[in-house]
């Protein structure tokens, strides 16, 4: 099993939206915790980042892997998160 942190910003950010879209982006988050979370993730360009598509939201995540531990770093909508 794999851990999944959030960072401040994540959290009010999730905090600030309504609560269906809220517990949305929540549940697509823990699927990240199973054994094989590479199947929902990509290789972010140029970065040691990954990203996570929750329909029009992204995810950007930072991954250790000796600790099994995956960071959200950025959550927000596809279009402001890449700027």
């Amino acid at each position: 099993m794999w851990k999944v942190l959030l960072s401040p910003d994540v959290n009010d950010f999730l905090n600030k939206q309504d609560k269906n879209i809220q517990e949305r982006l929540k549940k697509s988050l823990e699927k990240l915790k199973t054994d094989k979370p590479f199947r929902y993730l990509e290789h972010f360009e140029s970065e040691s980042l990954y990203k996570y598509r929750i329909g029009d939201y992204r995810a950007l995540i930072d991954i250790d892997f000796s600790n099994k531990i995956l960071r959200i770093r950025i959550l927000d909508k596809r279009g402001r998160i890449y700027k």
